[in-house]
């Protein structure tokens, strides 16, 4: 042998290195293989693949031994392996090995200082030679592959080997101590005061597991996409076959590790542009850092940029594939942020399990229930045909609609909320839940500073914080919207899981790609209706088709992400709200095909949050339900020729409104019928009205008293104010401060309530007598809500055995209209008119907008039927004591408090 030659003194020191470091730990293996790699690149002295198949075999023999040391029971040399090692990484490697062997056996090789641990758990624990052996190949080969490329990243920078051997050195011992610095900083809120393992270790375990093998095939399909690159795109090209292995590493490394703290900085511009904006910095990036690789030649931005493009659809796919969730490197971030101990879990001690609220808007109790039948919701069928699971209902309050549901939900009052918008007459304007300042106005008035999710709890998409500590895409607690005067203390901040969603391109990628196919599935589904003459359908064009993927695209996934990040940091309440079935099903209808599909959708996210919960540091449990469900039917303008509103003005000696549209002027004269008809004979309601107008000499051509002036809110007549709010309809007179009477409106507005009561789409008024107190009007009867008299038929008989106490509470509302107005519901046909243009709408009584569910599991205390949001609450809240978490206490600060009658 001619030990002159580096080869001979390069291949034995190799493996002698690596095959004594891996044995007794005082030799650095890591940066033996480094520095030979950075050789073998810069010189012919050492033929890389062969120092690869060394380190291979060094480290399997190291490990091997090391393994045998336990295994075939030799106490000496089994207590001088373990006296370099700590105690508790001993016990902690031997608890975990027990659950997850393979997965550990190559995590450890992987890890820094959790080699040994696991080889003496998997010796003391007796595992197979069988399953150690194979898996110990695997760990070996990766091992030697990872570093390897490390001394070939160094050698491709600089040509010569003295200094490529020193960088790959460096840059070996500094991946160490990175790793093992993060590895010591994810055991911290681990660890319970009597060194008790809880349950994050778990978690990691499988995110570890997961983790290793989406980056190799990250790499590896990444790497192959830039060798297609390089032969089909002009302005790109590699001339050594190691260049698209080692671009491949930098650019993970770039999207993984340094574009979140650019993203974290430049927030504004993925906010604002939807995640756009991150491709064309991280486009930027690339072009910087691919021309700076030797050898290496990209020549313009649009290159970059479709390199960009194609390595995160790439990404995409393969999280897809193999992940949880697509985001996994958000998985690993949000995890990483965990800081402390969920409440609850002390030594010794089980730790109180987590809830998931989740809420898919606007979907009914019936309407599940033919989903879970029918397939459309997999896996609420799968929970509920194991047992895991129960679905109950509940009945909604007159305002059936998310803004009183939700926060009746979250904060046990929904005292005052007449709909998704009203009008107040004393400050002559209109609130509006999906308007920041409003939602905001709205939760001051109704948190006591003990909503339910109080005490670190998490509100992801919904209207109101229910006094969360974690918020985002929440209405009331956006800083940018919301006066400082409504502001609540927050720790997080607008964007906070949308910056932390589209800080990873990946998601970006997929996002856009998933809304992309959301706008020609709508397209389609359109096209579909109006050819085979569907009814009833709405317009579904203009910004419509561009619109909708903002809330069951964009929206949700953004959602998801957040609610996983909640989950990893054992958060113990989060409620969520899908949107997306609710958007579609007003455009489309409540159980049509296109809106079935975006059901379906929302089941996959429950399904993939239900196997995330198993990386969590708690154990969850996952609540479903809905804030209401929808009643569908051929919209009021549509079915009449005009709406309410317009007719409300007319009668009200209020300007006639121009037909907005071709479908309306040909549906006019259903109007001139009904009111032809109103005027002559009309139903014993209507005919009682008109009497005691002329008994009270009322005149006919008197429509409104003299003076007023129109306020900030536009009036449908002089002193008249309309407000819809789905099926429900209310009506102020703006001349008369407080509550206008029934004996004062039809003295000043005659033909109002008489054609009301008969028109064809209304179901029944309330409105206030000085005599009789709140009175319900109906065609055919009168029902005296303070003593129970009905004459004639009962107008509310109709509409759900909770409709009295349920109106009845509505007039006490210091905001109630002067004239509510609930749409006909037609029993035979499950119909009604929803004076919005909605196919499926809500907001009050009649059908299935009435009836939301609940899918809760089978241990909790059985529900019953709840009344109302604020029943739900406090079923709510008995869960999580039921669970032991503690009772909320109020904040200092907050000192507004909730209306006495609703404490």
């Amino acid at each position: 042998m001619n030990w002159t030659d580096p080869s001979a003194i390069g291949y034995p020191a190799l493996f002698g290195g690596v095959l004594l470091g891996s044995v007794i730990p005082i030799v650095p293996t890591g940066a033996v293989v480094g520095a030979a790699a950075a050789v073998a690149t810069t010189t012919d002295h050492l033929s890389l693949p062969l120092v690869i198949v060394l380190a291979v075999l060094g480290a399997y023999l190291g490990d091997v031994l090391t393994f045998a040391v336990p295994r075939l029971g030799s106490e000496p040399l089994l207590r001088w392996v373990e006296r370099r090692q700590q105690a508790d990484r001993l016990t902690r490697g031997r608890e975990q090995f027990a659950r997850r062997g393979w997965q550990l056996v190559v995590i450890g090789r992987l890890v820094p200082a959790g080699r040994i641990p696991v080889l003496l758990a998997a010796g003391t624990l007796s595992y197979p030679w069988r399953k150690f052996l194979p898996a110990g190949l695997v760990a070996c080969v990766l091992w030697a592959v990872a570093y390897s490329l490390l001394g070939i990243i160094s050698g491709g920078i600089f040509d010569s080997p003295l200094i490529a051997t020193l960088l790959a050195t460096v840059l070996v011992l500094l991946v160490t101590v990175a790793m093992a610095l993060l590895g010591r900083l994810r055991r911290k809120p681990e660890r319970t005061p009597g060194n008790a393992v809880t349950g994050p270790g778990k978690g990691r375990l499988l995110r570890g597991g997961r983790v290793v093998a989406r980056v190799l095939l990250v790499w590896a399909a990444v790497t192959g996409a830039l060798r297609l690159l390089d032969l089909g795109l002009d302005g790109f090209s590699m001339r050594s076959w190691w260049q698209p292995t080692v671009c491949a590493l930098i650019l993970g490394l770039l999207t993984s590790v340094l574009w979140p703290l650019v993203v974290r900085i430049a927030w504004p511009i993925a906010y604002f542009t939807l995640g756009a904006g991150t491709f064309l910095l991280l486009s930027a990036a690339t072009l910087a850092v691919l021309q700076a690789v030797p050898g290496v030649r990209l020549d313009d931005f649009s290159s970059a940029v479709i390199v960009t493009v194609a390595m995160s659809a790439v990404g995409a796919v393969i999280s897809s594939l193999l992940a949880i969730d697509e985001d996994e490197i958000f998985f690993r971030r949000a995890a990483r942020r965990r800081r402390r101990q969920p409440p609850g879990a002390g030594p010794g001690e089980p730790e109180v399990p987590g809830v998931l609220f989740l809420q898919i808007d606007g979907l009914g109790y019936d309407t599940v229930r033919r989903a879970v039948r029918d397939g459309d919701m997999p896996t609420f069928a799968a929970w509920l045909n194991e047992g895991t699971h129960a679905l109950t209902r509940w009945h909604t309050d007159w305002s059936s609609q998310t803004g009183a549901s939700v926060c009746g939900i979250l904060h046990g009052s929904n005292h005052d909320i007449l709909g998704f918008r009203w009008y107040e007459k004393d400050r002559d304007h209109v609130m509006a839940c999906a308007h920041p300042a409003d939602a905001a106005e709205i939760e001051r008035r109704h948190t006591n500073g003990r909503g339910l999710l109080s005490g670190d709890g998490a509100s992801r998409g919904n209207l109101f914080s229910g006094d969360a500590g974690h918020v985002s895409l929440t209405m009331s607690s956006l800083p940018v919207l919301v006066p400082r005067t409504l502001r609540g203390r927050r720790r997080d901040r607008v964007g906070a899981g949308y910056r932390a969603y589209f800080a990873n391109p990946v998601n970006v990628l997929r996002t856009f790609g998933v809304a992309l196919a959301d706008v020609l599935r709508e397209l389609s589904a359109a096209a579909k209706q109006r050819r085979a003459g569907v009814r009833p359908r709405i317009p579904r064009g203009g910004f419509y088709p561009l619109a909708r993927p903002g809330t069951t695209v964009i929206a949700r996934d953004v959602v998801v992400s957040a609610i996983i990040g909640d989950m990893l940091a054992g958060r113990p309440v989060v409620y969520a709200d899908f949107l997306g079935y609710d958007e579609v099903a007003h455009h489309s209808g409540i159980e049509r095909f296109d809106t079935l599909e975006v059901l379906r959708s929302i089941d996959q996210q429950f399904a993939r949050l239900q196997r995330a919960s198993r990386i969590a540091p708690r154990r969850y449990h996952i609540v479903g339900l809905s804030d209401h469900g929808q009643t569908q039917g051929q919209a009021f303008v549509d079915r009449f020729g005009e709406t309410v509103e317009a007719l409300v003005g007319r009668l009200c000696g209020g300007e006639p409104v121009a037909e907005p549209s071709r479908r309306r002027q040909a549906g006019s004269w259903l109007v001139n019928a009904a009111l032809a008809e109103a005027g002559s004979t009309g139903g014993p309601i209507a005919r009682r009205l008109r009497e005691r107008v002329e008994q009270a000499e009322g005149a006919p051509d008197r429509p409104r008293t003299p003076g007023g002036s129109p306020g900030a809110v536009a009036r449908v007549a002089p002193g008249v104010v309309a407000v819809v709010s789905g099926h429900l309809a209310m009506v102020s007179f703006t001349e008369h401060e407080g509550r206008v009477e029934l004996e004062t409106i039809e003295r000043e507005y005659p033909d109002l309530l008489p054609t009301l009561v008969d028109h064809d789409g209304i179901g029944f008024l309330l409105v206030r007598s000085s005599e009789f107190g709140p009175v319900v009007l109906g065609r055919e009867g009168l029902k005296r809500l303070a003593t129970g008299v009905v004459i004639g038929e009962d107008p509310l008989a109709g509409y759900g055995p909770y409709a009295d106490e349920l109106v009845n509470r509505v007039d006490t509302f210091p905001h109630c209209a002067d004239v509510m107005i609930n749409s006909r519901y037609d029993p035979e046909s499950d119909q009604s008119s929803p004076f919005e243009r909605h196919v499926g709408s809500h907001g009050a009584l009649g059908g299935p907008q009435q009836r939301g569910f609940i899918v809760h599991p089978k241990e909790f205390p059985a529900p019953g039927e709840p009344v109302g949001a604020e029943a739900v609450h406090h079923v709510f809240r008995d869960w999580l004591t039921f669970l032991g978490h503690p009772e909320p206490v109020v904040p200092e600060e907050k000192s507004t408090p909730v209306p006495s009658e609703v404490v």
